[in-house]
């Protein structure tokens, strides 16, 4: 069995359903963000201010290529910027199955809108600002994607069901 691979933008549902599925699938979970950090030895909020968007950008691509050399039947959940590198889009494909999380921007919204741990929704209209960045980034996600999973107004016990049908040994 491959990886699980799952996309999607931030608030989609990825930990949560990444975590879930590792106890059905019997495998361990592996976060990109929660990778960088330890590597880094600071937060993802940190590593944006210190450094830069391109900086922490720079650190997925790596953390991507080091994953393909270290990592097989795991459950791989990745930042939600991740995908729009044409890099990352082939080294995601070559780590595993990609399945993208799809959420409507007021989906999304509701479920991050007291959430100031995320740098790109920091400062006025954070609805407006999800909703430029999911339309900018749905190609990329799409892209990348091998399945694509619209996770809106579903339960977790759905969205497993889906993934699960769909895993190729």
């Amino acid at each position: 069995m491959g990886n699980v691979i799952l996309i999607g933008f931030m608030g989609c549902g990825k930990t949560t359903v990444g975590l879930r599925l590792s106890y059905r699938l019997r495998r361990t979970v592996i976060d990109t963000d929660k990778e960088i950090e330890r590597e880094e030895k600071r937060s993802i909020s940190e590593i944006f201010a210190a450094d830069g968007e391109p900086y922490f950008r720079d650190c997925e691509t790596a953390c991507l290529q080091k994953l393909l050399d270290t990592t097989s039947n795991q459950i791989i959940s990745v930042g939600g910027g991740l995908p729009v590198r044409e890099e990352n889009q082939r080294l995601l494909h070559e780590l595993g199955q990609v399945f993208y999380l799809r959420a409507e921007a007021e989906t999304i919204y509701e479920r991050l809108k007291d959430d100031t741990t995320r740098p790109l929704l920091q400062g006025d209209d954070p609805r407006g600002k999800i909703e430029t960045l999911l339309r900018e980034r749905d190609p990329y996600y799409r892209a990348a994607a091998d399945v694509v999973i619209t996770v809106d107004g579903k339960s977790f016990d759905e969205i497993l069901r889906e993934i699960e049908e769909t895993v190729t040994e």
